[in-house]
């Protein structure tokens, strides 16, 4: 007999989320989490955006969990009063050129059942006087979130449904066994061994080599992942008024923008940028020689804005699975069982919408496993 029904490999906020679903009735789980707390690597370097869902493909899963992961979070918000506000927020062109592509994200948006009002100039100058604009499109579902606050919800509902949540608890091999898996554990430097029935790996920015534990081979199945950084600058308090809500402009290839965040407590910061990182450092600082091209870029959405008027102040690494330059990827949420890997189930890439997506992927993963 197996330690454990279910290990989860990963206590972000995707994990923590699949943990506290899925041990209301499988209360035989254990949480494994290599850092010495949960969600301390991507869950906590983020903009705490919930996405309405707005630019994902129709049809993807990034797409359908994010819209379905949006009212679930709403919902679970106001029931448990985890700290959020519907802020709203405006996409806007910054010149002619941009406004047809405006149209274009809104037929997208309505593809997925997102509603987007567009605006002229003198209607969006009227929502933000200091923005640069010559049309916006209006999202009222996209808020912000305490990311820890919803940890914290999704840790102690899996505490209290029975649940075992192991810290400083790295996972270094995994075996398929008759019965399910033996997990190699490293515990600062201890080494055990744990066997579960049923193993979903949830790693992040790990999560690829995971895969590999299991003898998939990463790079011929396309799933190697992109380690990618993305850096904030915050702007100086006497600005933190010149805007009121989340404002983006018209998207690029590999990401959202540079855009303007409101976080809870009222700073008003912009990001993240995309760089794409060699190798799988795990490097937080935010380079202080970006200011000025930081600062070029916000002054495309915000004219007002001085060099003088940004400091650094956090960064984030995507675990993206697109290449750079390449076409964007969909989330990979896999119960592997043509690989001969029953009760095995990788999420790999789960980078933005991840956390708004977060209930809807937990809901998934139960659905694929029982």
């Amino acid at each position: 007999m197996a330690d454990f029904e279910i290990a989860v490999i990963g206590a972000g906020v995707v994990g923590l989320a699949i943990a506290a679903r899925l041990s209301r009735q499988h209360p035989s789980l254990v949480l494994l989490e290599k850092n010495e707390k949960y969600g301390m690597e991507t869950s906590s370097h983020n903009s705490e955006v919930i996405h309405a869902g707005i630019y994902y493909a129709p049809g993807t899963l990034k797409a359908r969990f994010c819209i379905e992961g949006r009212d679930e979070l709403y919902a679970l918000c106001s029931t448990h009063h985890i700290d959020h506000r519907k802020l709203t927020k405006l996409i806007s062109a910054t010149n002619e050129a941009e406004l047809n592509k405006l149209e274009s994200i809104r037929q997208n948006a309505e593809k997925n059942g997102v509603t987007l009002e567009f605006l002229d100039k003198q209607a969006a100058l009227r929502l933000e006087p200091n923005i640069r604009t010559e049309g916006a499109l209006f999202s009222p579902l996209t808020g912000i979130i305490s990311v820890h606050g919803l940890m914290d919800y999704f840790f102690h509902t899996t505490n209290t449904n029975g649940g075992t949540i192991q810290h400083r608890c790295r996972a270094a091999g995994i075996r398929k066994e008759n019965h399910g898996y033996e997990i190699d554990l490293d515990e600062d430097g201890q080494r055990s061994s744990i066997t579960s029935e049923i193993v979903i790996n949830a790693a992040g920015l790990g999560s690829d080599l995971i895969a590999e534990m299991v003898g998939i081979d990463i790079e011929k199945e396309n799933l190697k992942l992109n380690y990618v950084k993305g850096s904030y600058f915050a702007i100086t308090p006497s600005k933190s008024n010149f805007v009121a809500r989340l404002v983006y402009p018209v998207p690029a290839n590999e990401g959202l923008g540079v855009h303007a965040l409101k976080d809870l407590g009222g700073k008003l910061k912009f990001g993240p940028d995309v760089e794409y990182l060699e190798g799988r450092t795990l490097d937080y600082r935010v380079d202080e020689t970006k200011r000025h091209a930081f600062a070029e870029s916000i002054r495309r959405i915000l004219p007002g804005i001085d060099d003088e008027d940004i400091t650094p102040d956090m960064c984030g690494i995507r675990p993206k699975l697109q290449k750079k330059g390449g076409p964007a990827r969909d989330f990979v949420i896999v119960h592997e069982t043509e690989r001969g890997l029953e009760g095995f189930v990788n999420l790999i890439g789960i980078e933005s919408p991840g956390l708004t997506s977060s209930p809807a992927i937990a809901r998934y993963v139960e659905k694929l496993l029982f």
